[in-house]
């Protein structure tokens, strides 16, 4: 790692627009306002320059689990993403019996306090057995406040975010706590009307867990949670853009209708992304990737994504035809805001930690920096 260089040419993507031939300056592991004469120069004509993508929904990658894998698993699972251009990401979970769940709480918050991860994300098991995808059913439960409390307390202050079917019993007194202790409440797998979606983000929900995806669909007579969480300028809403979970037509009507303040792209990764098809395990349940598709073995639901955040980014900018500091923000800047940590990533701008991605004029990733090393080298 050099200890200063400057990269040139590049259109970089700032939080107040697109810089046409750009200088960014990194000093030791942080983006500086200086810009020295004497520094060696990184040319990125013809280049994108933009933040580290942002994950805060992603369980694994690389052949390995977040769910249930050793520390080095963990590690190798990091690894793969930090190259598909996401430097910070959460540790998601998936259904398992709360003595586990509170275990594995422990394990990862040391991954969290030691920088490799920004967090952990309970996803489940206090969701809806009717909405329950690739989650356990016989270890479903209701989310009992003090059962939630339980888990933030293995998490030693280090759980972001707790995925809830907020309209079963205990729903809206467990968002009520989790907002008391600054995690988020996400609802998602969930059953809920309207009227009861809308009750939970009165109570302080603020995040969609993978809009569309294990909810009822949007009815013209009865809306469901769609419309109560595209609605409300209180609520983000995650969306795995991977061409599988939705159909273009669906992303552009959320994105449009929420605005780009209130996205935030996500993977939902299982231990697929980075590696290839096969059989693998979500949990206890088995899970067999074609073509990229993950989906159970029992049943065929879709289990999760093999989506990196650098595909979602090319395919937004792309086929989706959003414009790029549109997708800055739903890949970095507003999952940054929404996990705490907006004060070192998720933009451009001096102070923040050099977590730098190159993408070509086709979008194709070229170059990742973290913490001013490459872990790409462009």
């Amino acid at each position: 790692m050099a200890d200063r260089m400057v990269l040139t040419g590049a259109r970089v993507v700032l939080p107040t627009g697109v810089v046409e031939n750009g200088r960014v300056t990194v000093e030791g592991t942080r983006i500086s306002g200086n810009a020295p004469t004497d520094a060696p120069c990184v040319d990125l004509s013809g280049h994108w320059l933009v933040p580290g993508f942002v994950d805060m929904h992603n369980h694994g990658g690389g052949g390995a689990s977040f769910t249930s894998g050793s520390a080095e698993d963990v590690l190798t699972g990091v690894r793969t993403h930090h190259e598909h251009g996401t430097t910070t990401m959460v540790a998601s979970t998936v259904t398992g019996d709360m003595d586990f769940l509170t275990r594995r709480a422990g394990f990862l918050s040391e991954l969290v306090e030691q920088g490799d991860l920004a967090g952990i994300h309970f996803e489940g098991p206090f969701i809806s057995p009717c909405r329950k995808g690739a989650h356990s059913g016989e270890l479903l439960r209701d989310p009992d406040p003090a059962e939630v409390r339980k888990l933030l307390d293995a998490a030693r202050g280090t759980a972001r975010m707790v995925t809830l079917a907020t309209e079963l019993p205990g729903g809206i007194a467990s968002v009520r706590l989790l907002a008391e202790h600054g995690v988020i409440a996400a609802i998602g797998h969930t059953d809920a009307t309207y009227e009861q979606t809308v009750a939970a983000i009165d109570a302080g929900a603020t995040v969609a867990t993978h809009l569309f995806n294990a909810m009822p669909a949007l009815g013209h007579r009865a809306p469901g949670p769609i419309a109560a969480l595209l609605e409300d300028e209180r609520v983000t809403v995650e969306l795995i853009n991977d061409g599988t979970h939705l159909h273009p037509a669906a992303l552009e009507l959320a994105f449009h209708r929420a605005g780009a303040a209130r996205v935030a792209f996500i993977t939902d990764a299982m231990d697929a992304a980075g590696f290839g098809d096969g059989v693998y395990h979500l949990g206890p349940l088995e899970v067999e990737v074609k073509e990229g598709v993950a989906r159970l073995v029992e049943g065929g639901s879709i289990a999760g994504s093999t989506l990196t955040l650098d595909t979602a980014f090319r395919r937004a900018a792309t086929v989706d035809g959003l414009s790029v500091e549109d997708v800055v923000r739903a890949i970095s800047a507003n999952p940054a805001r929404l996990l705490g940590v907006h004060d070192r990533v998720g933009s451009i701008e001096p102070g923040k930690d050099a977590d730098l991605v190159v993408l070509d004029a086709d979008f194709m990733l070229k170059g990742v920096m973290r913490k001013g090393a490459w872990v790409v080298e462009p």
